[in-house]
């Protein structure tokens, strides 16, 4: 009798300590992921019921910030310039959660309980927030949507010696405002309008769409030249409309056959697309698959916003058995994709003596005292070419404002190095391109010293007619964003 009462008792004992572990483990292990695990309604309630940080352009002009609110939830997020900074902040919003850098930043942007600093705040809860500053140059970002005006596409800038973006525009775009009201049903109609708007103003077509790069993508392939066989550098190609095609009947034409040929500076500044495609094939599917990759092609850019998407070279055996396609890819089209920002990346990584920066849109976190929490320190993303290959990369393309497709860029007293290009997207055979394009421009300056590297897309889209070069549309953007970077008049 006594054995069976002391094995009842050791199974109390058991079961007692197995629930103190248990509550121990819920309250003070675990206690911090289920306060914010998705769906603890009163982890949201305490979240939209405390003050939120700033975020901030690096000029101070404020992008997004909590204000009192008589609602329930006590504060209200707002974004004081609508649209203006929408594809950067992204939104906060009580029922469909957190994008852009409040997601991306939310542990320093949420409200959280001050030191105290007096024997009385020992018994109070007084809360405090941190504020993110940000790279972006307000006076640029307004250029950017400026110069946009109504056309779809997207802009990006950046310090080309600090990966610094300067500014990010998308357009469409969307305003966060509604998305972020205290009423569920605002937030709701708000979300309904933009998710079945067939212009997708959610989407971030800076860093999140890719499109064939065009011409722009012949700064790589000029970059695999010098770094693999830079004897083509002096080949003259002879002048010729039409190209045969290896492994096929078909054959690749320059935009409405007309006719280019010569040395390399010639091919780059009339953006020859016969006379590249020839050096993609004489290059070789592995140096021209290696040279993308080097700039960052196949890989997803580190920067701070969530949702960026990477852009894509085909690999060296996609080629093996289809070299057609490695004469299309070396002028960017085929199946290359790229974004602005990989696009801004390959100018700023060129600029930069052949080193990519890692892009960011941190600055610095900074407490309510102004203090700096934390703040971002410049690093390498990509050593994508020597800086004797970037110097003459820069020269060649100083070469193509001067006197060949960008030349509507000129700004007065300034060395400006750029590259057009055009995507034709639609396609009647394997050796007739035609119809409406995608329009690019890649551009940095000064070219000797770099501030600024840019690069715009402006897709295929209703109302625009084909052009040659892209710089019909995308030039007088990258024109804009140039002038207002470097203080002159455009």
């Amino acid at each position: 009798m006594r054995r069976r009462i002391t094995l009842v008792g050791a199974l109390f004992l058991l079961i007692f300590a197995l629930l103190f572990l248990q509550l121990n483990d819920l309250q003070i292990a675990k206690a911090n992921s289920l306060a914010n695990a998705p769906g603890n309604y009163s982890a949201i309630i305490k979240a939209f019921s405390t003050p939120r940080g700033q975020i901030l352009t690096a000029n101070g002009q404020v992008m997004a910030g909590s204000v009192p609110s008589t609602s329930q939830y006590k504060y209200q997020r707002v974004y004081p310039h609508g649209s203006l900074y929408a594809d950067v902040t992204g939104y906060y919003s009580l029922i469909y959660g957190t994008s852009g850098l409040e997601y991306e930043y939310n542990k320093y942007l949420q409200g959280h309980i001050a030191a105290p600093s007096s024997l009385g705040q020992l018994f109070s809860k007084s809360y405090t927030t941190d504020s993110v500053v940000t790279t972006l140059q307000s006076s640029l970002q307004q250029t950017a949507y400026k110069a946009l005006g109504s056309l779809k596409g997207a802009v990006v800038a950046l310090n080309p010696k600090t990966g610094a973006v300067l500014a990010m525009a998308s357009n469409p775009t969307y305003n966060p405002a509604p998305l972020a009201s205290a009423n569920g049903t605002t937030e709701q109609n708000a979300w309904k309008s933009y998710i079945s708007n067939s212009q997708q103003p959610l989407l971030n077509r800076a860093i999140s769409r890719a499109y064939p790069p065009g011409s722009t993508f012949k700064i790589v392939t000029t970059s695999a030249i010098f770094d693999h066989d830079p004897k083509l550098a002096r080949v003259n190609f002879p002048p010729v409309a039409t190209i045969a095609l290896p492994q096929t009947s078909h054959h690749l034409h320059n935009y409405a056959y007309e006719v280019c040929g010569g040395e390399l500076p010639v091919l780059l500044a009339v953006s020859c697309d016969t006379g590249f495609a020839q050096i993609g094939l004489r290059l070789g599917a592995s140096n021209l698959h290696n040279e993308a990759e080097k700039f960052g092609f196949n890989q997803v850019p580190p920067i701070d916003l969530p949702g960026a998407a990477a852009s894509t070279f085909p690999s060296t055996s996609f080629f093996s058995q289809n070299l057609p396609q490695l004469a299309f890819s070396a002028i960017g089209q085929g199946n290359d994709q790229a974004t602005a920002l990989q696009m801004a990346l390959v100018g700023a990584g060129i600029a930069n003596n052949g080193t990519i920066m890692a892009p960011h849109l941190l600055g610095r976190v900074i407490s309510s005292q102004d203090a700096t929490v934390t703040s971002f320190q410049p690093k390498v993303w990509k050593v994508a070419t020597s800086p004797s290959t970037a110097a003459k990369v820069t020269q060649l393309m100083v070469g193509v404002v001067k006197s060949g497709t960008a030349a509507g860029i000129a700004l007065p007293g300034i060395q400006i190095a750029a590259k057009t290009g055009t995507a034709q997207t639609t396609l009647t055979s394997h050796s007739n391109i035609v119809g409406q394009s995608d329009n690019w421009m890649v551009a940095f300056a000064p070219a000797q010293n770099p501030k600024i590297a840019v690069a715009v897309v402006v897709p295929k889209q209703p109302g625009l007619s084909a052009n040659p070069t892209g710089a019909q549309y995308a030039g007088p953007i990258v024109k804009a964003m140039l002038a207002a970077a470097l203080g002159v008049k455009s």
